[in-house]
């Protein structure tokens, strides 16, 4: 309060009411291959559909199914997951150049590299959004004109004699007023009729009827009938595009165009040629607005817009403007130069990149997730540890992919480490398990797998490779079980609270499981829980559920539990959120009592909530000594005791004889 000179009475608030907040607990962060999508950037996902949406469906492939169901089977269980795309060698961007060494990444991406038309030279008009193989089914078809729209008898049928119905091919005065693609229509007829081909020696067009492949002229064509001429997407707009009114306003004209993105090959839809987007009356000028107000310049329009393009070449390769970016008011008095026929353009270069190499999902994960104040994650999923071999093929040596298993399975654990609030999740190797017809095979593979894998109380390592229904595909694959199993624990902390054990019947159960490539008995069991792992077990009648509660801390603790490490990643991650509000406050008497009063309550609540059997909160002047105050820090010591969850059930059965009360025989047992 501010000292006054005079008297009066001045007002003034202070806060008290500080309480531990709540904080998240179920969002995981993966990283793997997918099909579309941004490359080395974090989406958020929170269902199935939304991970299609995002990323496309998953490549008919063992290594695309891994990679999409893991994420996919975390999603099952009702959490979000933060995706990030792995960049691996040889993945390209498809393009109107058809260059196969580019790659646009993302937004960041085309802003820096491409937005300005700096690569213009190597890639063409257009680029994909993303990259990969997809792209290449893409085609973009721009009208720029009313001619290309439109020519009324763009040419005349030229042989001298006519053609018969049935003919697929025409000779004509001038095979320039046409591109393939095109749609004509013969005077006096009804039947449109697409051109598949042009031979501008001869003046030929080589068309079919639309839609149909093979099938030719549907009645004879009588020599000098005019030709009529359509852009093949002309139905798709009702007008041609011409000026718009800020065009005419500012005394120029015929700066609209038309854009139609097309599935060419129909990888994206399953049908060939299919529209995917139309842009239509869009604007030459950069600031051109649309009716609403907003930029109608084609460049941006399509940047906010598009799920699968961008600009990437000057318009001078294209649209024959006399310069690029020009406004209406420089364009006033003059046209807009646009070509007169349509401009088709097949992307094509686009790769989908090799598996990754360890490094990859590494430092992936060490670039988007270690640092916890900008990534609230609670999980971290390996996924699969499929790799290449460095020369473009998967790698198939036991011993170089136990290699490459433990560096992406240790790369995660440090990173959790190192943050402190998150857990990792992994499977065995698919070597270890799949097509292995010994258990015990199976169940030394599985050790071995994890042999050298870092102790640590923030990993669950699960026994589990999985069989399920690839419906886009329509096949069934095999899956990691780690994003399940990551699920099984968020999926817990929904049902009750973080630190309930996720295991067993009640909150371990699988969901979508069609059979499991290893599923351990009693013996196997046993070796694995010595081996830090928890089984996945399939029980007849009963499902499959997670049989085990380890992290894969070597030592004995109460933290080899997941509940304990998980009650104490929530209590630590609330508490010290709760803290912050202490930060550049006196350390007093006033100030430690109000932070006790504060977590003790929330503690409480824990407690009652089943999380601890008994806490202490040591906030005084016995831990913040004069010594401490003076290094200008504040001590507060937090003593809990954990609950345990039950592993071991011991049922004593015992037959009493007659006339025995059973207190009597009590101790006997």
């Amino acid at each position: 309060m501010a000292f006054q000179v005079s008297p009066g009475v001045q007002v003034s608030e202070i806060d008290l009411s500080n309480v531990v907040p709540a904080v998240s607990s179920t969002r995981g962060a993966f990283a793997g291959m997918f099909q579309w999508g941004p490359v080395d950037e974090v989406k958020t996902v929170s269902d199935g559909q939304q991970l299609v949406d995002e990323f496309y469906r998953p490549a008919d492939s063992d290594a695309g199914a891994e990679d999409f169901y893991s994420a996919e089977s975390f999603l099952r269980y009702g959490s979000s997951l933060d995706i990030v795309r792995l960049h691996t060698t040889g993945c390209y961007s498809a393009n109107a150049s058809g260059n196969t060494s580019t790659i646009l990444k993302n937004s960041d991406s085309y802003v820096n590299d491409f937005k300005d038309g700096s690569s213009a030279g190597t890639v063409g008009s257009w680029i994909s959004r993303f990259p990969g193989a997809l792209g290449n089914s893409l085609k973009v078809s721009v009208c720029a004109s009313s001619n290309a729209y439109f020519n009324d008898n763009a040419s005349a049928v030229n042989n001298g004699a006519g053609y018969s119905a049935g003919d697929t091919a025409v000779v004509v005065d001038d095979a320039s007023a046409f591109g393939v693609g095109d749609l004509i229509k013969f005077s006096g007829h009804d039947s449109f009729y697409k051109i598949s081909a042009i031979n501008s020696g001869t003046n030929t067009l080589t068309f079919a009827v639309v839609d149909e492949v093979s099938a030719g002229l549907q009645v004879a064509v009588a020599d000098n009938v005019q030709v009529d001429r359509y852009w093949e997407h002309y139905a798709l707009f009702d007008k041609a595009p011409g000026s718009s009114a800020g065009a005419v306003a500012a005394g120029a004209s015929n700066d609209e165009i038309h854009v139609v993105v097309i599935d060419e090959d129909g990888e994206f839809t399953g049908t060939e040629g299919k529209v995917l987007e139309t842009y239509g009356f869009v604007s030459l000028a950069s600031d051109a607005k649309d009716s609403s107000g907003n930029n109608n310049y084609y460049k941006n329009v399509i940047e906010r817009n598009s799920s699968y393009i961008y600009w990437s070449g000057h318009e001078t390769t294209m649209l024959a403007s006399v310069s690029e970016n020009r406004t209406l008011a420089q364009a006033s008095g003059t046209a807009f130069a646009r070509p007169a026929l349509p401009v088709n353009s097949s992307l094509s270069g686009g790769a989908s990149g090799r598996s990754p190499v360890a490094s990859d999902k590494v430092s992936t994960w060490e670039e988007f997730f270690k640092d916890g104040e900008t990534s609230d994650i609670s999980f971290i999923i390996v996924g699969s540890t499929r790799v290449d071999d460095g020369s473009g093929s998967d790698e198939t040596n036991t011993s170089n992919l136990r290699t490459a298993h433990n560096t992406i399975v240790n790369g995660a654990i440090a990173i959790a480490e190192h943050r402190k609030d998150c857990m990792i999740v992994a499977s065995p190797m698919r070597e270890s398990v799949v097509g292995q017809t010994s258990e015990s095979t199976q169940k030394t593979n599985v050790i071995d797998d994890y042999a050298s894998v870092t102790s640590s109380s923030y990993a669950v390592l699960d026994s589990g490779w999985i069989y399920q229904y690839d419906r886009y595909n329509d096949k069934y694959c095999w899956i990691p079980g780690n994003g399940h199993t990551a699920g099984i624990m968020a999926r817990s902390d929904l049902l009750r609270d973080p630190w309930f054990s996720p295991a067993g019947f009640s909150r371990g159960q699988y969901l979508g499981i069609t059979k499991l490539a290893f599923n351990p008995k009693q013996a196997s069991r046993d070796d694995l829980y010595r081996a830090r792992i928890n089984p996945i077990v399939t029980f007849p009648g009963q499902g499959t559920v997670l049989f085990g509660d380890k992290t894969a801390l070597s030592s004995p603790s109460a933290f080899d539990r997941i509940n304990v490490r998980r009650l104490f990643i929530v209590l630590e991650k609330a508490i010290a959120t709760a803290a912050k509000a202490q930060l550049f406050e006196f350390n007093d008497a006033f100030t430690r009592a109000q932070f006790r009063a504060s977590v003790e309550p929330f503690l409480r609540d824990v407690k009652n909530r089943r999380g601890v059997v008994d806490f202490s909160v040591v906030c005084d002047e016995t831990n913040n000594t004069d010594t401490v105050i003076d290094r200008n820090e504040f001590v507060c010591s937090i003593f809990v005791k954990p609950a345990k969850s039950i592993n071991f059930i011991t049922l004593n059965f015992v037959a009493a004889r007659s006339g025995v009360e059973f207190e009597e025989i009590y101790g006997a047992v």
